[in-house]
């Protein structure tokens, strides 16, 4: 499996903060930005992209709690961090912390799908959800909603990410499910809104694949 040490990780961190606006440390329980919920409301139709392997098990890039379906040429890559490194702060999100990178570039996208792990099992999706969120003060406008994909019961958010990188509010995505192991984040970031709607078919494909083990 492959895997980089927080010193390699660094670079694609900073980057990641100036292009989705990614923010650590923030009060789960004092988001004041808008919110609005959408249990029972239908989510747009989008199309799903073609599978090119799948992410969690042994020997995919990342091991996992949960599985999921990858799109073609989007590459996987477990992230491990040093607890005690000065940077470790940079992978943590809310009540989460990164633990896989899956790479759009190959695909010819500007964007990563990442998984996020819980560091309580008492946490429920919907509140990992809501820290994680919570936690990215260039937020706004969280909508949730509870859905069953696949068989698998999820909770996701939809919502607004401002980037003062590209001077720009983008649509933004998030779904997590709950694990024996605690509670799993796959989020989709992005350069711009036009990249984000290109890799919305390869977020699809992991919210219809997702499952646990």
């Amino acid at each position: 499996m492959t895997r980089r040490t927080v010193r390699g990780l660094v670079p694609v961190l900073l980057a990641a903060a100036a292009l989705t606006g990614c923010s650590s440390d923030a009060d789960a329980g004092g988001d004041a930005k808008p919110e609005k919920s959408a249990e029972g409301s239908a989510a747009p139709a989008v199309r799903t992209a073609a599978k090119g392997g799948t992410v969690g098990g042994a020997g995919s890039g990342c091991e996992l709690p949960v599985t999921f379906d990858l799109a073609k040429d989007w590459k996987p890559k477990a992230v491990e961090i040093d607890p005690d490194s000065d940077f470790a702060e940079l992978a943590e999100q809310g009540p989460v912390t990164m633990a896989c990178e899956i790479d759009a570039k190959p695909a010819g996208h500007i964007g990563f799908l990442r998984v996020w792990r819980a560091k309580a099992t008492t946490v429920t999706p919907r509140e990992a959800l809501k820290g994680f969120v919570g936690a990215d003060e260039n937020a706004s406008g969280a909508a949730y909603r509870e859905d069953t994909s696949g068989g698998q019961r999820l909770t996701e958010v939809t919502y607004t990410a401002h980037s003062d990188l590209m001077d720009e509010d983008r649509p933004a995505h998030a779904f997590a499910l709950a694990t024996p192991e605690g509670p799993v984040v796959v989020h989709l970031g992005g350069l711009d809104s036009d990249e984000h709607g290109g890799m919305l078919p390869a977020y699809e494909l992991a919210k219809q694949s997702v499952r646990v083990g």
